[in-house]
């Protein structure tokens, strides 16, 4: 087939056309490709001899970074070949890397306790940044927000009267998110410290955008260096995944959880199944209908 460089860019417009793929998502695409095409030349063209070679030559690759430069190569020649482009599907001789998704990191009930109870003594007295990072905290750990989803939240999205934030998630997908009393009660005082005539609810400084996710990570940080908790264990991520684990721990579930994260398919979710067996083996004792040797 002929070399068309504009082919890679036509994929991605349709990524974002037609499934909504995510600027960030849009983006590492575009660095698979392109890493692709200092190997095999013109991408759209290579044969399954070319893609026989890709293993060796990204063998220092950690598994999961290979297994996602194949995925979009392997999407890229399906849409070449729904836009009739090809007629043959070279992807099946891309390396095939096994990559073992890692449990999550996590905090502690105690852990989670001592660093919220750090940033409400800080707050305490009203301090502005204060006060906007016990909120930026209460909806992390309170509501398992994303920290994209976080720090981009318009003010419109604050609840009035109903307790639920609108949350536009990956690929544009909005939800509904529920927000504790707690939180709530936070959000108002963070409200009415907050000095601002930006849209978002944590504006940057001195700008009309919004807090960075970079600058949300390392106030993260610095707040558990003040708890006397390891700064290395902290993150926004790991503080989503604190939610969802907790959650799951005292009952919630599975799918009512996936909804919650903002989650497409079920079995991200599962991941967080890994609650302790011995919770898991009281709760079929107390809950089945066989337990205690009669139906219920």
């Amino acid at each position: 087939m002929p070399v068309d460089t504009d082919l890679p860019e036509r994929f991605l417009s349709m990524l974002a056309a037609e499934r909504g793929a995510a600027a960030n998502t849009l983006a590492a695409y575009r660095r698979d490709l392109e890493a692709a095409r200092e190997v095999l030349g013109d991408v759209a063209s290579a044969d399954t001899k070319a893609l026989e070679g890709l293993g060796s030559a990204w063998s220092g690759l950690a598994a999961s970074s290979l297994a996602r430069r194949c995925s979009a190569l392997r999407q890229f020649y399906g849409f070449l070949i729904d836009e009739g482009l090809r007629a043959d599907d070279p992807s099946g001789a891309l390396p095939r890397p096994r990559a073992r998704r890692p449990l999550p990191r996590l905090l502690s009930h105690e852990e989670v306790e001592r660093f919220i109870a750090t940033a409400d003594d800080e707050a305490a007295a009203g301090r502005p940044e204060a006060v906007r990072l016990l909120a930026l905290l209460e909806l992390l750990y309170g509501s398992g927000l994303r920290a994209t989803e976080l720090v981009s939240l318009p003010l419109a999205a604050v609840p009035r009267d109903a307790p639920f934030l609108h949350v536009t998630g990956k690929g544009g997908q909005q939800r509904m998110v529920p927000v504790s009393t707690r939180a709530a009660a936070v959000l108002s005082r963070w409200l009415a410290v907050r000095k601002s005539a930006s849209r978002f609810l944590f504006p940057s400084r001195g700008a009309s955008g919004h807090l960075t996710r970079v600058r949300l990570f390392q106030l993260l940080r610095e707040l558990a260096a003040r708890a006397d908790i390891d700064p290395e264990r902290v993150s926004p991520h790991v503080l989503r995944h604190a939610f969802a684990t907790h959650l799951l721990e005292g009952g919630a579930d599975l799918r009512v959880l996936q909804m919650l994260l903002g989650h497409a398919d079920i079995a991200t979710t599962q991941i967080y199944t890994h609650v302790d067996s011995a919770r898991l083996v009281a709760l079929v004792n107390s809950r089945h209908p066989l337990a205690g040797g009669k139906v219920v």
